[in-house]
């Protein structure tokens, strides 16, 4: 059986946690809050600059990235067609916080980076949509329209900064649309792992975490630009590194040896996969296909269905029409749940893959955010900074909504207890005080 390593169920290390897992039981998060009257707010610290990048928690510290200029304040959110990238190249500040859990003081803030962006970025997204990843040693972050990667230590001494080539993130049916990069950075035992699917010489490369040394690099030539986090899981030949992309590839995340692919999947992918249940879930949103994988790992070679299958020795089940686009699914107590940009929440048997209800959360608004669960309540935001929280089960049952009044769209974390939620102007410290 597959299953998410974990470092600690405690300890929130990357994007959307644990193996991506988004799940934080047993630590007393809150179903309920107030801004306006404070209740269940522990703090709220502001963070300059424009940012999409979700927080990462561990131990004592929240760790919070941020991209900073004095001219670049274009942001638009909702649902549109317009491709157009923001025309505005001014200098920015790339910067890395290290937060205080308690209190939310901040610790350090070190400036990554300082120059104009390499590429421009999409209406909605930023200059700085990367999750940085620790180990509770060291922290990595990787600014993608800088094309720099750099790791600290958890006192904010630089360990090493290198430049990771032209990340031209865009739409690739025009290479003068671009809209930033995406992909976080993982931390597997003493490797920092980056994902850089780009127009062309696609990569995904390994890096020592003391040194910065390339420790393999595996080419994705055939990749056109994705966004999505590439994700560790256990099967029966070990661990796996599973990207997801135009094709789905498992790797040896040792030495980047190329285990296996399948395909079809859509054409522009965002989605980080996710394992659990004995399964990775991988979904795509976009044409020409909107597939949902549950794939058993520790496979070899081409994985594809047969023309007219559902599955396979190893694809538990797959669905070929109902994948998501931008948030990331989550498994959770048995089911899987997709959430579509449009609010659109969709329960499966994660063992199956029988539909088990179908809902929409709020009345209409836009979806960014991926959903994380804890304690039997699942967590939704949308753009317009509303988080509905509805209990976990075989119906969708609404339990709490609460307004952030910002603009959200990052990822929260959990650990601890306490709900990390950042808004485009501040991040947030949720919890019994």
């Amino acid at each position: 059986m597959a299953v998410a390593p974990r470092a600690s169920a405690r300890n929130w290390p990357s994007f959307r946690g644990p193996g991506a897992s988004g799940t934080a039981d047993g630590q007393g998060a809150v179903a309920e809050w107030d801004v306006a009257s404070g209740k269940n707010i522990r703090w709220k610290t502001p963070i300059p600059g424009i940012a999409t990048a979700s927080p990462i928690a561990w131990g004592n510290r929240v760790y919070i990235a941020t991209a900073v200029s004095a001219s670049d304040n274009t942001f638009r959110t909702g649902f549109y067609g317009d491709t157009a990238p923001v025309n505005d190249l001014s200098e920015h500040s790339w910067k890395l916080y290290a937060l205080d859990a308690q209190n939310g003081r901040i610790v350090w803030e070190r400036e990554v980076h300082k120059g104009v962006p390499r590429t421009k970025r999409h209406p909605k997204g930023s200059h700085a949509s990367s999750t940085p990843a620790t180990d509770g040693r060291r922290i990595a972050v990787l600014f993608g329209t800088a094309g720099i990667l750099a790791v600290y230590d958890a006192n904010g001494r630089l360990l090493w900064k290198k430049d990771v080539g032209l990340i031209d993130n865009g739409w690739f049916f025009d290479i003068t649309h671009q809209w930033g990069h995406s992909s976080s950075p993982i931390i597997y035992k003493d490797l920092v792992i980056i994902q850089v699917d780009r127009q062309k010489d696609s990569y995904i490369a390994a890096f020592d975490a003391a040194s910065g040394k390339e420790i393999w690099r595996t080419g994705r030539a055939d990749e056109i630009p994705t966004w999505g986090t590439p994700t560790i899981v256990t099967g029966k030949l070990g661990d796996e590194l599973v990207a997801n992309g135009t094709k789905i590839r498992g790797y040896d995340p040792a030495t980047g040896k190329l285990r296996w692919t399948l395909a079809p999947n859509s054409e522009i992918t965002v989605a980080t996969p996710v394992a659990s249940n004995g399964a990775v879930f991988v979904t795509g949103g976009y044409p020409p296909v909107r597939p949902i994988y549950a794939i058993r790992p520790g496979h070899s070679g081409d994985i594809s269905l047969a023309k007219g299958a559902a599955s396979n020795d190893a694809i538990a089940w797959s669905n070929d029409r109902e994948g998501t686009y931008i948030p990331t699914p989550i498994v959770y107590r048995g089911l899987l749940y997709t959430l579509n940009n449009n609010g659109i929440l969709t329960a499966y048997d994660a063992q199956t893959g029988e539909r088990v209800y179908r809902a929409r959360v709020g009345s209409g608004g836009s979806f960014s955010a991926s959903p994380v669960a804890a304690d039997g309540r699942l967590y939704f935001a949308t753009e317009d900074g509303e988080v509905f929280v509805a209990k976990a089960g075989r119906e969708y049952v609404e339990l709490a909504k609460q307004e952030m009044k910002e603009v959200i769209m990052a990822t929260p974390a959990i650990s601890n207890g306490l709900i990390v939620l950042r808004t485009m102007k501040h991040v947030y410290g949720i919890g019994v005080k």
